[in-house]
């Protein structure tokens, strides 16, 4: 393989391409194949139908995990943010503080 091909990668096939079409509907049996063994396609095929009959909670459910995504990671953000703010102390009470803890524990 070339550096530029690595770089660059190669073109998509597309699907009616008669050079890819027989590569292109084997992957396709192989991932319907998957599907079915797994049981995705009949959790899909469920999940499809309850989201219509029940747009609106399903359109809730959605956008609100959503939105405890986002403010999960933004809590964490602004956690991570505030633990790595360094101390407004100078050096000189940064030791005072540490010698009177060493000889005055429990206070």
């Amino acid at each position: 393989m070339s550096f530029k091909k690595m770089i660059i990668g190669e073109p998509m096939p597309d699907k009616n391409d008669p050079k890819y079409k027989e590569r292109y509907e084997r992957e396709v049996e192989a991932g319907r194949k998957f599907a079915q063994k797994s049981g995705i396609s009949w959790l899909a095929r469920n999940l499809q139908a309850w989201g219509q009959a029940h747009k609106m909670a399903f359109i809730i459910i959605v956008f609100g995990f959503v939105f405890m995504c986002l403010i999960v990671n933004v809590y964490r953000l602004v956690r991570v943010y505030n633990q790595g703010m360094p101390s407004k102390a100078v050096a000189v009470e940064r030791v005072d503080s540490a010698l009177h803890e060493r000889l005055h524990p429990h206070e």
